[in-house]
């Protein structure tokens, strides 16, 4: 084991935990559990809050373990590392993404579809992750970050821009993209899908003014409530709200040929729909998670195209309090707890 050098490592961190579904948030203190040999540790510098924390809050993640310290949008600093870490040293800075472990040998994994493994592991779901002073992570599982973002700033990148990043590859080189629920996830790919050329419409709650007035504030040619129509058919739409009834929506709004990307985790039902408006060779899918690959190649992207996060912070001691703003939409871009 490597650990700082004249410091003595913590042997107890504060955290704030989940007992159980629709249970708030508690505040605790626990002793600091000795890392494997492919683990490092980490001081937590900031934490985003995630919608998909609220999932398992709310009992919507079947495979969540309770308790649990949720949270999977992780900067920290490294403390220390276990002996068989590779690239990784103490004083890092490093990010902790959803994807925490895969299993390396299912059919999946040995495919390169790590994620879709048969036996992941989920940072803040399955292992305690970031709404705490302190994390234990596998190493092999956590990317290094641009230095020009900022603690707060890189949080978000680590599943909002992630899986934004995943979806809006699946939509291939569709030039004109909508986007439904404009929040974390699509205030950064709207950045990147300016930078890349690509015409973007945003699709906020209806009345939301101040969200669509953002939304043009980061380049989108277009604002409207996800109960209207664009100006324009559509090559291809991604759905970042947990909204099922938006889907039949967004078909409609695509070009015959076009996509729709459901990008979250859950998602309430979704109501049954004409058969017309999938025909003429629409395609319907899912983004499941992320590899290893999506998170250096997002990374890279957002370093170069020069986004700029916009996020709201709370102490850590305020998490339920973030969790509340999220649900609510009340704040432009993400929020992020620091410790």
């Amino acid at each position: 084991m490597v650990e700082a050098e004249m410091t003595e490592l913590p042997r107890k961190y504060h955290a704030m935990v989940i007992d159980g579904p629709g249970k708030p948030l508690r505040a605790t203190e626990r002793p600091i559990a000795n890392h494997g040999p492919r683990e490092i540790l980490l001081e937590v510098l900031a934490c985003g809050v995630c919608r998909t924390d609220l999932h398992i809050l709310d009992g919507e993640i079947p495979v969540a373990r309770y308790p649990v310290v949720p949270g999977h949008e992780i900067v920290g600093r490294v403390l220390a590392c276990g002996d068989e870490v590779q690239g990784i040293a103490v004083g890092d800075r490093i990010g902790v993404p959803w994807l925490g472990h895969t299993c390396g040998h299912c059919s999946y994994c040995q495919l390169g579809a790590e994620n879709l493994c048969d036996e992941p592991v989920f940072t803040g779901c399955t292992r305690d992750g970031g709404y705490a002073s302190h994390v234990i992570a596998d190493a092999q599982f956590c990317f290094p970050l641009p230095a020009r973002f900022s603690d707060v700033e890189a949080a978000p990148l680590l599943c909002a821009g992630l899986i934004g990043w995943r979806a809006l590859r699946m939509a291939g080189d569709s030039r004109k993209i909508g986007f439904y629920g404009f929040g974390a996830a699509a205030h950064l790919l709207a950045q990147i899908s300016v930078w890349q050329d690509r015409k973007v419409y945003a699709f906020t709650k209806a009345g939301d003014e101040n969200g669509q007035s953002f939304a043009r504030t980061l380049g989108c040619v277009w604002t409207g409530g996800s109960d209207c129509k664009p100006p324009e058919i559509l090559d291809a739409a991604i759905i970042f709200a947990p909204v099922g009834g938006l889907v039949p929506a967004a078909l409609k709004a695509v070009r015959k040929g076009g996509l729709v990307i459901c990008a979250g985790i859950h998602m309430s039902d979704i109501p049954a729909f004409p058969y017309e408006d999938l025909w003429g060779e629409r395609t319907l899918m899912s983004v499941a998670n992320l590899t290893r690959e999506d998170g250096t190649t997002f990374l890279a992207a957002a370093d170069r195209s020069g986004i700029v996060p916009a996020t709201t912070t709370f102490p850590l001691s305020q998490a339920n309090d973030a969790l509340l703003a999220v649900r609510e939409g009340r704040l432009n871009g993400a929020a992020v707890l620091v410790p």
